[in-house]
């Protein structure tokens, strides 16, 4: 019982720090934002490398993420909303690489994982033979922690759409990764 009070407790001491940093870094507090990059920095590095998988192209996005967020953190209407707002950024930032680099790279270049990628290799393996529109709304609710309702308004889509997303994702995620099992045998 008392655990549950001082997880609680622990929460929303976190979620108050994280509201006071972002108060701190509308008013342009170069401390304040930094502390908030590297709150997010590995929420970041998941959703970017799920729609984007390579390690090059994730650190651009994250790069370029960081300097929107600086450049128009006024524009952000309700503090504590600032993750969900971010990680729309993110989101955008990493489809605008990709449709770039899908003009300039051919389709047969494959890039090596990079040894301080931490992520589970399997899983990342798995998740790259779904749609975006699957992969982007597993990573949310699964690596990210993000309700439904709340990837509906990142994603802006109907929150009926990203249940189904999520539900044919599952499906897809467990077909795939067992033809690859069982091909392996």
């Amino acid at each position: 019982p008392n655990l549950t009070v001082r997880t609680g407790g622990t929460a929303i001491m976190q979620k108050n720090k994280t509201e006071d940093l972002v108060k701190k870094a509308k008013r342009k507090d170069p401390d304040a934002f930094s502390q908030l990059m590297q709150l997010y920095k590995k929420d970041m590095y998941r959703v970017a490398l799920a729609i984007l998988m390579n390690d090059e192209d994730t650190a651009d996005a994250i790069q370029d993420t960081m300097l929107t967020c600086w450049e128009k953190i006024h524009n952000l209407r309700q503090i504590e909303y600032f993750k969900t707002w971010m990680t729309r950024i993110l989101i955008n930032k990493c489809y605008d690489i990709r449709r770039k680099r899908e003009l300039t790279i051919s389709l047969g270049e494959y890039e090596e994982p990079a040894e301080e990628d931490n992520y589970n290799l399997e899983l990342k393996e798995a998740l790259s033979t779904l749609n975006d529109k699957y992969r982007i709304i597993l990573t949310l609710f699964y690596s990210e922690g993000y309700h439904i309702d709340e990837i509906a308004r990142i994603l802006k889509l109907p929150k009926s759409t990203v249940q189904t997303r999520l539900q044919r994702g599952r499906e897809n995620l467990a077909k795939n990764y067992y033809r690859e099992n069982e091909r392996r045998k």
